[in-house]
């Protein structure tokens, strides 16, 4: 019996982390070729799910008109009509253009959180949570800076 609930207990935590870990993605690089292409810091975030510090990105304040890429693949995922002062310490978008950020379950700290991904690189992003802006999406895409590059509209 006791072997019994161990085995139950264990496949639900595999089943339960990383659920897209075996997604294939459009662009795919061994991890070598990611540290070259990436700085530690980003590498660090994209690849490795980290955080970076509150307040160190300077896309946290940058409210110009443009677009919001992948650092790693180049992907569009956030519009700047989109991005709004969360009081975070990190970039805050109410939507991600469609299709482009995958949605993920996280339990990295012992309970479920709703993870931001590139859904062409898989590069994580940040979560999402449900304390946006209530007069649009009631969202609030929380995303690491050094996870983005920002293109200005032209």
């Amino acid at each position: 019996m006791k072997n019994c609930i161990l085995i139950i207990i264990i496949s639900l935590f595999f089943n339960f982390t990383g659920t897209a870990q075996n997604k294939k993605y459009k662009v795919s690089k061994p991890n070598s070729e990611w540290k070259k292409l990436l700085t530690p810091k980003q590498y660090y975030v994209l690849r490795e799910a980290g955080t970076e510090r509150p307040s160190s990105s300077p896309l946290n304040k940058n409210y110009k008109k443009g677009t919001y890429v992948c650092a790693a693949c180049k992907t569009p995922l956030y519009k700047s009509e989109h991005k709004y002062d969360s009081r975070s310490g990190w970039p805050s978008f109410d939507r991600a253009i469609k299709e482009n950020v995958e949605l993920d379950v996280d339990y990295k700290i012992g309970y479920a959180r709703t993870e931001l991904k590139c859904n062409t690189c898989g590069g994580h992003l940040g979560h999402s949570f449900n304390d946006g802006p209530s007069e649009t999406t009631g969202k609030r895409h929380c995303i690491n800076g050094v996870a983005l590059e920002f293109i200005l509209q032209k």
